[in-house]
């Protein structure tokens, strides 16, 4: 691991979203429910740790009972300039479906491409390329 990966605390669609950014990303994703971690602090079938694989990686969990699920405020993920400037589009309009575009992915005046989006999850993706 070359740096922070997002770990997302979720209120009990961890499974959707693992799904859904494999969908979106590529990659293989691996579960591991609260059953087959031995933990009875929720539902047997909640996604204890859960990990998505490829080119973006994430974890994602389920939150227990009591526990707070995310509200990032004032955060986002950043992929500029992880992949070519069509994948990066593809990824933006993916990421789009169901949840919300903040600023189009569009040219800068600088030269750059860039854009955010915040996908059904709640999660704010900044997204860009050069020139």
């Amino acid at each position: 691991m070359t740096g922070p990966t997002p770990y997302l605390l979720l209120p009990g669609t961890a499974h959707a979203a693992l799904t859904f950014y494999q969908g979106v990303f590529g990659g293989e994703i691996t579960i591991a429910t609260y059953a087959q971690a031995g933990r009875d602090d929720g539902p047997r079938d909640a996604v204890a740790h859960g990990t998505l694989t490829g080119p973006v990686e994430l974890f994602a969990a389920d939150a227990a009972p009591g526990e707070e699920p995310m509200n990032i405020r004032g955060a986002m993920f950043a992929l500029l300039g992880t992949a070519d400037a069509g994948t990066l589009e593809a990824w933006f309009s993916a990421l789009a479906e169901g949840g919300r575009v903040v600023d189009p992915l569009q040219a800068r005046p600088w030269g750059d491409h860039d854009g955010q989006v915040a996908d059904r999850f709640g999660v704010t993706w900044l997204i860009g390329y050069a020139g």
